[in-house]
C-alpha cells in the first residue's frame, strides 16, 4: 500500500494533510524518515510512526451514525446527501457502507463498517437481529393492536414475524400515541406498514437499537463516533472477523 493512503486511512488527515507531515520530515517507517507519499509499506510489518507516535493499522472501522431525516442510506447518490456525507475522510477512505438502511425520514441508529462479513451477518434472516424503534403515531394503539403484532401481521406481500408492540404514552385529547416497537426483520416499510394495517400513521420513526447496539445518548443528530471496544467486543456473537 502506498504511504501516504496508509496514512490516510490511520486517520492522519486528507492525503493533502498527510503529505504536509511527510514534507516536514515527521513519518518514521522502520525508524527511517520518509518523505515520499508514494513508498509502499506493509501495514502489517512494517513500523510507522509520526511524531514517535507508532500507528496501529485496522483492517476493520466501526461507526456509529444518528442518523438525521433528509440524508439516505447510501455511499452515493446524485440527488441527496448520504450518510457517508456526514463521516470523516478517514471513514471515506477505509470504504465504509452503512449496514442495512433507514428510510430518508427516519432517524436514528445506524451503524457503518467495512466489515462486510459482519454486515451479511446482521442482516441475515436467520441470524433474527432485534432493531428497536420508538414512533409517534397518529391513532391511538390499544391492547387489540399489541396482540396483532405479537401475533405477526399479514401484510399484501407477505406476513411479519411475531412482533413487540410496547405503548409508552396515549394522548385521547390530540388522537396520537407514542410507541416503541422491536421488530427480527426488516422489510421495506415494515413498521410503518404494521402501523398502518392497524389504522393509523406513523408520523416520526427514530431506530434506537440493533442487536447489541444501542443510540448513544450523547451522540446529537448528524453526529457520528467510533464504536467503543465494549461494543465491538459485543459484537463478536456474530462469529466473524471483528479486527
Amino acid at each position: 500500500m502506498r504511504l501516504d493512503k496508509c496514512l490516510v486511512e490511520m486517520g492522519l488527515g486528507s492525503r493533502t494533510e498527510v503529505k504536509q507531515l511527510l514534507k516536514k520530515q515527521q513519518v518514521l517507517v522502520n525508524g527511517k524518515v520518509v518523505t515520499s507519499a508514494k513508498v509502499q509499506v506493509d501495514e502489517y510489518q512494517d513500523e510507522i510512526s509520526v511524531n514517535k507516535r507508532v500507528l496501529d493499522y485496522e483492517k476493520f472501522v466501526y461507526y456509529l451514525l444518528n442518523k438525521p431525516k433528509g440524508v439516505i442510506s447510501a455511499t452515493e447518490d446524485a440527488n441527496h446527501q448520504t450518510v457517508l456525507d456526514l463521516l470523516d475522510e478517514s471513514a471515506r477512505q477505509k470504504e465504509v457502507f452503512p449496514v442495512g438502511r433507514l428510510d430518508i425520514d427516519t432517524h436514528g441508529l445506524l451503524l457503518l463498517t467495512n466489515n462486510g462479513a459482519l454486515a451479511h451477518a446482521m442482516l441475515s434472516p436467520k441470524k433474527h437481529v432485534a432493531k428497536v424503534y420508538r414512533a409517534k403515531v397518529d391513532g391511538i394503539m390499544t391492547e387489540k393492536d399489541r396482540t396483532r403484532f405479537e401475533a405477526g401481521i399479514k401484510l399484501k406481500d407477505f406476513t411479519c414475524k411475531p412482533a413487540q408492540l410496547t405503548i409508552l404514552e396515549t394522548n385521547e385529547e390530540q388522537g396520537t400515541s407514542l410507541v416503541e416497537i422491536t421488530i427480527s426483520e426488516g422489510k421495506f416499510h415494515q413498521v410503518k406498514r404494521m402501523v398502518a394495517a392497524c389504522g393509523k400513521k406513523v408520523a416520526d420513526l427514530e431506530r434506537l437499537a440493533m442487536g447489541p447496539l444501542t443510540l448513544d445518548k450523547e451522540l446529537a443528530t448528524g453526529t457520528f463516533r467510533r464504536l467503543t471496544q465494549e461494543e465491538i467486543k459485543s459484537l463478536k456473537r456474530f462469529g466473524v472477523e471483528l479486527l
